[in-house]
């Protein structure tokens, strides 16, 4: 089996493949899903990679493929879905239908599940809600978008160029720039957009932060500390004083750290692939690299200029 290992945090040249005896009882890997969180990995900057694995470790989120018996299966994991053979626990495996590619299978959890806690465990949607999504074209913002369509909510997106506006299937589609008075706000950006975001919640919104990109490099792969420390500086405080006296409020959550809710996980994951047989979601746009070429999809997803999905393929 041939799987990608980081064996200290920095840059592209840290993604090393290497050759290993193929493990018994593993999934016969088809496509990996790529998130910008191996981005973070890569970098030494993700918290519960240090905490759950250390180094070396290798990256990796969910994953489709073809268990030994035969049948076809996403799966998720908590690191280490880099590879061509995978060891999943039961309970982090779910069989989809012949009908899905298992392109489409593994660029669905991640996304999706980001998106569905945080818009149905977090953001209690209700019918007529008004929404604005940040990076509306990548994996979670897309998702985002299609289960906020399901909610019946009136979605705004913000995007990082022109040539991203026709992937969004909003009401509205801003760029870069974003305005109006929203009761749900989802934001992944970090220090640059969290303030205005806050400000532009309706009495009784809710802003919901799953990430802090604007912290990170788009060139060179590796972490910029003074971008960093800058970022922590910039990144606003919320007072709970505030809030109260505002009627807002901010929740944040890293689907990392809910792989113990097992139930959750199974709960989500179903309602999710019930849609998708049911045609009310599908997969974003999707690109493909070989393994082998895992540097170059993460500089591309780091450079922010992707739609929808990258997907790796054994």
């Amino acid at each position: 089996m041939q799987r990608v290992i980081i064996r200290k945090p920095g840059g592209y040249d840290r993604l090393e493949l290497i050759e290993e005896p193929d493990p018994p009882g593993a999934i016969v890997v088809k496509a990996i899903g790529v998130n910008y969180a191996d981005c973070v990995v890569r970098m030494g900057l993700y918290s519960s990679a240090k905490k759950y694995v250390g180094w070396p470790i290798t990256p990796g989120f969910d994953l489709a493929g073809v268990t030994e018996d035969g049948r076809r299966v996403v799966a998720v994991t908590r690191f280490g879905a880099y590879a061509s053979r995978v060891v999943v626990p039961p309970e982090q495996g779910f069989e989809i239908p012949d009908e899905m590619s298992f392109e489409e299978a593994a660029a669905l959890p991640t996304a999706f599940l980001t998106a569905s806690y945080a818009l149905f465990e977090l953001g209690a949607p209700r019918p007529g809600k008004r929404a604005l999504v940040h990076s509306a074209a990548g994996g979670v913002g897309s998702a985002l978008v299609q289960l906020l369509r399901i909610a019946e909510c009136e979605v705004a997106g913000v995007v990082g160029g022109e040539h991203k506006v026709a992937s969004v299937p909003a009401d509205r589609v801003f760029v870069r720039e974003f305005e109006g008075e929203y009761d749900l706000v989802f934001d992944a950006n970090g220090y640059k957009t969290l303030r205005k975001s806050y400000a532009a919640l309706a009495p009784t919104g809710r802003l919901i932060i799953y990430g802090f990109h604007s912290m990170l490099p788009r060139t060179g792969g590796k972490p910029n500390w003074l971008k960093l420390a800058y970022g922590l500086l910039r990144t606003p405080r919320f007072s709970p004083l505030d809030m109260t006296g505002d009627n807002k409020s901010v929740l944040a959550f890293n689907l990392s750290y809910l792989f113990d809710h097992t139930d959750l996980l199974r709960d989500m994951m179903g309602r999710l692939l019930g849609w998708w047989g049911e045609g009310r979601i599908k997969a974003p746009a999707i690109q493909t690299f070989p393994l082998a070429e895992v540097a170059s999809a993460h500089a591309a997803l780091e450079s922010g200029s992707t739609i929808g999905k990258l997907v790796l393929i054994p």
